[in-house]
């Protein structure tokens, strides 16, 4: 979760490249690092980098030096705090807003290794078939062994009509897969919907975005209109959401949580300083009727997702169907720095209303179903890809967690077409299952 202390986002983005006005400023800190003061660490510090200045082999610019070596105090705090140089920053921004020019990945590092999180739905690498858990082991012919995540997004956004082809290692495939691929403008629209059968809809989000909570209240009505002017089940999909804005989670779980008096609560945080102790509450208004709905997620879905989830599990208001949740719970703190630059803090853990932290931990279905398609690539401990599984991640309550080496098979995207989408089936039988028994027990 991200935070300008004015603005809250979610992402799942992790960045590790920072610059710190820490060692070029002589910052001092109000607590004392572990081991000795914060005066005896950079004095530490300064004496390393005189010796790599003086006698290294080569001359070494001085800003990459600082820039490297807070890269590695960064990494060493948990998988989503970074600097952003101005432009990365600036990306950031645009990628938010819901339109940028690349292909459409969500990426992290996992155990050094450039590791897909989610491709973002129709755009050129969920059409080529990108996967949850690939491994990106080169761009255009170039190895990613230490490449920091900026440089990788870098390397891979770009013009309208540029091509890039990456080099995949899959769970499962016995040789690199070479995927050519055509930027284009990711324009991720966030929100989908269609009526499954006559008084089912489906709605999807990929994203939450800045006009996202809005386009889901546009999309129900829509939906409603169609079927009638009444839905008879809802189906929420939240499959491969790696998250997005803070505000537009709390505005969609807001549009079924609570009624006109009481506006009920969807997330708060907790962290060390005073700004990251909030809580966030659906706003008072009109609110979506109470017809029965089913929530899907997988081991693709987090972070802004997961409150969604969360919340309406909490208050009984869906049934969560799928696989367990990425598991982010952490919010991540964006400071405006000099010469447009931004750094991206964790600086809290956002829990449900009902006091569960997700971190490392994810939302755990109601009930387990995993897609048909993904068996067939599936190892036999039948585990996923969550926040657990990167390197330094934050322990649901303590401390940075080393991790402990799972193995990760594959994700895969859902289908488009309802037929071959096992999920999505399994969701709208419940939900005509539950009208059904609904119908039995008004007869008796």
């Amino acid at each position: 979760m991200l935070t300008t202390r004015t603005k809250i986002t979610l992402g799942l983005v992790a960045t590790i490249v920072l610059l710190t006005l820490a060692v070029a400023g002589g910052w001092r800190s109000r607590g004392q690092a572990a081991g000795g003061t914060d005066a005896e660490a950079l004095k530490l510090f300064r004496e390393v980098l005189h010796h790599v200045r003086t006698s290294y082999v080569e001359e070494v610019d001085r800003k990459k030096l600082l820039e490297g070596a807070v890269n590695g105090m960064l990494a060493s705090l948990d998988p989503h705090s970074a600097y952003l140089p101005p432009e990365p920053f600036t990306e950031m921004k645009v990628e938010m807003a819901g339109s940028f020019g690349g292909l459409g990945i969500e990426i992290t590092m996992r155990e050094g290794k450039l590791t897909v999180v989610s491709p973002i739905e129709d755009t050129p690498a969920w059409r080529a078939g990108i996967r949850s858990g690939d491994q990106i082991a080169k761009i255009d012919g170039t190895s990613t062994h230490g490449i920091t995540i900026t440089e990788a997004v870098k390397r891979m956004r770009g013009e309208k009509g540029t091509r890039v082809t990456l080099t995949i290692l899959r769970e499962g495939e016995a040789n690199p897969l070479v995927v050519p691929l055509v930027r284009d403008i990711i324009k991720t629209m966030s929100v989908k919907a269609r009526t499954l059968e006559p008084g089912y809809g489906y709605l999807r989000i990929g994203h939450f975005q800045e006009r996202t909570g809005e386009d889901v209240a546009a999309a129900l009505v829509k939906l409603r209109r169609e079927n009638g002017g009444n839905l008879r089940g809802l189906v929420l999909d939240l499959r491969n959401n790696p998250g997005g804005l803070l505000d537009a989670a709390v505005a969609v779980a807001g549009l079924f949580v609570g009624d006109r008096l009481d506006n009920g609560l969807i997330v708060y945080t907790e962290g060390r300083e005073p700004f990251a102790n909030r809580k966030f509450s659906a706003t008072v208004g009109e609110k979506e009727p109470p017809y029965p709905m089913v929530v899907l997620i997988n081991g693709g879905s987090a972070s802004a997702t997961e409150i969604v989830a969360g919340a309406l599990q909490d208050y009984g208001r869906a049934v969560i169907l799928g696989t367990t949740s990425f598991g982010k719970g952490s919010v991540q703190t964006v400071i405006p720095m000099r010469d447009g630059a931004g750094l991206k803090l964790t600086t809290a853990r956002y829990f449900t209303p009902r006091g569960r932290s997700i971190q490392a931990r994810g939302i755990v279905p109601d009930i387990f179903v995993e897609n048909a398609e993904l068996k067939v690539v599936k190892d036999d401990q039948g585990e996923d890809f969550h926040e657990k599984d990167l390197d330094h991640h934050l322990d649901a309550s303590g401390e940075a967690a080393a991790k402990e080496g799972a193995k990760r098979p594959l994700g895969a995207a859902p289908p488009d077409e309802t037929k071959k989408d096992y999920q999505l089936v399994r969701a709208l039988d419940l939900l005509k299952g539950w009208e059904a028994l609904r119908t039995v027990a008004a007869k008796k």
